[in-house]
């Protein structure tokens, strides 16, 4: 589990293609201070299982799913990522609850830069609209932040300059990928939803029936 707090601006440093799959090697002399083989890493936003470190750097398998789920299969060498750490139980939640599990990507549709902050607007994928809301939560690239307007296929958020300087999100472009995480809040508020409707439905069924519970 994340908060999508980013401690540290990481780089891709090789990218090895293995058919559906690639191994990834990443530096980030910060979050492999106390990273070992099998611990989780957040790599712009996607949960990645750590497999060796060495130096500040650190390797992680990408699998077809994440490839095709996530922007990781457009990284290469040289690319910069943002890198979270799993929170700890007991410490602070500076952000909201993150799994590391991205629902989708969207793209960078508008940069409108304010006078100490940025206006960011970007795509929803559909299906994921449903879960975004005004002054919600929404993980971008692995970045907690705070939805400002939310619309059937679009959202904006405002950049404060700790986060332009310090993630990803200050170079982005328009047209750039993003990885998106929904609030599971949501989802399972919808799922649960789902399910009490579906028994209520039941119960009418027999009780118009004439059948006993």
């Amino acid at each position: 589990m994340f908060t999508g707090i980013v401690e540290e601006l990481g780089e891709v440093v090789a990218v090895e293609r293995r058919g559906d799959s690639a191994r990834f090697r990443l530096r980030g002399p910060l979050v492999t201070e106390d990273a070992g083989h099998g611990d989780s890493i957040a790599v712009n936003g996607v949960c990645l299982t750590v497999v060796t470190t060495a130096d500040g750097e650190f390797t992680a398998d990408v699998m077809a799913e994440t490839l095709d789920r996530s922007s990781l299969g457009a990284l290469d060498a040289g690319s910069r990522v943002n890198l979270e750490r799993p929170m700890q139980l007991g410490g602070r939640l500076g952000g909201h609850l993150v799994q590391g599990h991205v629902d989708g990507t969207g793209t960078i549709t508008e940069r409108i830069p304010g006078e100490h902050w940025e206006t960011v607007r970007v795509s929803l994928p559909a299906g994921l609209a449903r879960y975004v809301v005004d002054k919600g939560s929404i993980t971008v690239d692995g970045v907690s932040l705070t939805v400002v307007e939310a619309g059937d296929d679009w959202f904006t958020v405002s950049l404060i300059p700790t986060t332009l300087q310090l993630t990803t999100l200050g170079i982005k472009k328009v047209g750039d990928p993003v990885n998106l995480e929904v609030d599971v809040l949501a989802k399972y508020t919808e799922r649960l939803l789902g399910h009490v409707a579906v028994t209520e439905r039941l119960l009418g069924d027999r009780a118009g029936s004439g059948e006993r519970a």
